[in-house]
C-alpha cells in the first residue's frame, strides 16, 4: 500500500511533465513544423527550399541547448526570431520537443 501510496503522489508531476511535452509539441506544430515537418526532418517544400538541417542529425545534435535556444530567439538565416513571441520556458520546453526527435 505504501508504494501505491508514493506513486500515487508523484502522480501530479508526471501529468505536468507530460502536458508540458504535449504543449510543447502543440508550439513546435505551430511555430516549426511548417518548415521542420513534424518530424523536424525538414522534408516539407518550403524546409527543403530553405534547406533546413534534420534535428536528428549529427550537426544539431551536437549544438549545446543553449545554442538551439539562442537560434529560437534570436532566429538564424532566413529562420525568424521568436524573441518576445515565445517566453524563455516556452523556448527551453522546444528544445527539450527538439531533443525527443533524434533518430
Amino acid at each position: 500500500m505504501r508504494i501505491l501510496g508514493r506513486r500515487l503522489a508523484l502522480l501530479p508531476f508526471v501529468l505536468i511533465a507530460v502536458y508540458g511535452l504535449a504543449d510543447s509539441g502543440m508550439e513546435f506544430k505551430n511555430r516549426c513544423a511548417p518548415c521542420h515537418g513534424a518530424k523536424g526532418t525538414g522534408e516539407t517544400k518550403l524546409g527543403q527550399n530553405l534547406r533546413v538541417r534534420d534535428f536528428g542529425s549529427a550537426e544539431v545534435r551536437k549544438q549545446s541547448d543553449a545554442e538551439l535556444a539562442e537560434i529560437i530567439s534570436k532566429g538564424k538565416g532566413k529562420m525568424p526570431s521568436y524573441d518576445g513571441k515565445l517566453s524563455k520556458d516556452q523556448i527551453g520546453d522546444l528544445v527539450k520537443w527538439i531533443r525527443t526527435l533524434k533518430k
